[in-house]
C-alpha cells in the first residue's frame, strides 16, 4: 500500500469534482475547491474521520468494499478505479455492476432537447428519459422500476413491440440487444441484477434462449427505425447512440428528416404528450 500516493490521489480527485457532478447543491460558503471531505465520505458510505485519515495518509489499509465505495463516490472511470485499487495494494478485479447514476450534465442536456432521448445502461435499463421519449415509446414513469428495461419489454412483452416497431425491426433489435447483454455479463461477472435479468429472459422467452445460445457479442451504434404510433401514425426516425464511456451508458436520440411527415408527427407528439387523443 502506497499511503502517500493514495492520499494524494484521493485529495486531487476530490478537489476535481464539483458538487453538481454528484447532484449536490453548490452552497454559498465553500472555502476549498471541489467536494468537502464529509461529502465524499457520505457518498462512499463511510465515516468522515475514516476518510480524512485516508486522505492524510494515516488510515488503515482500506478493504475492497471501501475502495469500491470511494471509486463510486469520486466518479472514477475504469482506469482510475484500477489505479486506486493498486495504490491500496489490491488487485482491481472485475468492476461492480453497471453504474445507474446519470451525470448531471447528461440529464440537463436531455431536458433541453426538442427530440426524443433516453439514457440506457449496459443491461438496457432505462435510467432517464425526456417527455418526448415517453410520448414516442412508452410512459416509463408508469412502469415499475424493474420493468423499465428494453430487454424485458422486448422479450417478455413482445406482441406490443411488434405492433409498435414491425416484425423485422423487432427481430433485429432482439439479436443486437442480446449480443450486447452477453458482452455486459462478461464485463460485470457475478453482478446479481444482470444474472437475474438473464435468468428471467431465459425462462420467459424461447426466442431469447435461442439467440443467447449463439454466443454473439457486438455493439449497437445507430440504425433507422419505423415506429407505428397509435395516435400520430407512422414515424420514420434515425436512432443515434452517444456513448458515455466513464459510466458505460448510452444516450439514444431519435431524429426525423427535416420537413418530413415524421418530423411533423414528432411535433404533434410534443403537444399531446402521453395522453390519448379522444375519438368520436
Amino acid at each position: 500500500m502506497d499511503r502517500g500516493q493514495l492520499a494524494e490521489f484521493l485529495r486531487v480527485r476530490r478537489e476535481a469534482l464539483k458538487p453538481a457532478d454528484v447532484g449536490l447543491p453548490a452552497g454559498l460558503r465553500r472555502r476549498t475547491p471541489g467536494l468537502r471531505r464529509e461529502e465524499v465520505a457520505s457518498l462512499a458510505t463511510m465515516s468522515t474521520d475514516y476518510y480524512t485519515r485516508l486522505e492524510q495518509g494515516r488510515g488503515p489499509r482500506p478493504s475492497r468494499p471501501v475502495l469500491t465505495g470511494l471509486a463510486r463516490a469520486l466518479r472514477l472511470n475504469d482506469v482510475e478505479r484500477d489505479h486506486l485499487f493498486r495504490l491500496a495494494g489490491e488487485q482491481p478485479g472485475p468492476p461492480p455492476g453497471p453504474p445507474r447514476d446519470v451525470p448531471p450534465g447528461i440529464l440537463r442536456m436531455l431536458a433541453r432537447l426538442d427530440i426524443p432521448g433516453l439514457v440506457l445502461d449496459a443491461k438496457y435499463d432505462v435510467l432517464a428519459w425526456n417527455p418526448l421519449a415517453a410520448a414516442l415509446l412508452t410512459d416509463f414513469s408508469a412502469l415499475p422500476e424493474k420493468d423499465r428495461n428494453l430487454l424485458r419489454l422486448r422479450f417478455l412483452r413482445g406482441d406490443r413491440q411488434v405492433e409498435q416497431f414491425g416484425a423485422i425491426a423487432t427481430q433485429e433489435f432482439a439479436a443486437e440487444a442480446a449480443a450486447e447483454l452477453r458482452s455486459a455479463t462478461a464485463k460485470y461477472p457475478g453482478d446479481p441484477e444482470l444474472e437475474l435479468l438473464v435468468a428471467e429472459l431465459l425462462v420467459g422467452s424461447r426466442e431469447f434462449s435461442r439467440i443467447w445460445s449463439l454466443h454473439e457479442v457486438k455493439r449497437q451504434q445507430s440504425m433507422c427505425q419505423t415506429i407505428f404510433h397509435p395516435e400520430v401514425g407512422r414515424i420514420d426516425v434515425v436512432c443515434e447512440v452517444l456513448v458515455v464511456p466513464e459510466r458505460d451508458q448510452r444516450v439514444v436520440l431519435y431524429t426525423a428528416e427535416p420537413g418530413s411527415p415524421s418530423e411533423e408527427a414528432l411535433r404533434l407528439l410534443a403537444v399531446i404528450g402521453t395522453q390519448t387523443m379522444s375519438r368520436t
